[in-house]
């Protein structure tokens, strides 16, 4: 279970770095052109805001626990994306966008897996 653990927080650490960065680094305008038409209902601060979360989760999903440096910082980077996900869903359902509440829901549940193994049976 312990390798599973890993290959679900190095997955989720590559999906959240890729999506954090975007939002990091183009403008609201071009990502509401490229797909992402729920940051219409945020400020470019909030959309910056959350891009640095994500950014923040994928490094604390594998960082702390591969060097040894406090690793107790992987479970908790796992149960903040779960709360980011959270958001994200209600954030789809109320502009209607189906198919993104249910990717939402998929990473919510590995985000959870990583947490619960993390904080309970296979903590480090």
């Amino acid at each position: 279970m312990n390798v599973a653990l890993w290959i679900i927080a190095g997955l989720l650490a590559l999906a959240f770095l890729g999506a954090g960065l975007m939002k990091l680094s183009q403008p609201k305008e071009k990502l509401a052109a490229s797909g992402l038409a729920w940051t219409e209902d945020f400020s470019a601060g909030a959309v910056k805001g959350i891009g640095a979360l994500e950014l923040l989760a994928a490094i604390g999903l594998v960082l702390p626990a591969a060097l040894g440096i406090v690793p107790a910082l992987t479970p908790l980077a796992a149960a903040g994306l779960v709360i980011v996900m959270i958001g994200a869903a209600v954030t789809h359902a109320r502009r209607k966008e189906y198919q993104g509440i249910v990717i939402n829901a998929v990473l919510l549940v590995l985000a959870a897996v990583v947490a619960w193994g993390r904080f309970g049976p296979y903590s480090f």
